[in-house]
């Protein structure tokens, strides 16, 4: 999905490429040489991290 609207396609970024898709995870990974699995996890880690003080 893109990540942030719930679609549950993860590849499309539904005509907006600020949407967040697998790819900005490819992209992400690449700049601090990771997995995209790997910045996924910490991005979750993260968001837990914030969700919890919201």
């Amino acid at each position: 999905m893109c990540y942030n609207c719930g679609c549950g396609r993860p590849a499309d970024d539904m005509g907006d490429p600020k949407n967040i898709t697998d790819k900005t995870f490819e992209e992400a990974a690449k700049a601090s040489k990771q997995s995209p699995k790997e910045a996924k996890s910490k991005t979750l880690e993260l968001l837990k991290i914030i969700l919890k003080k919201e």
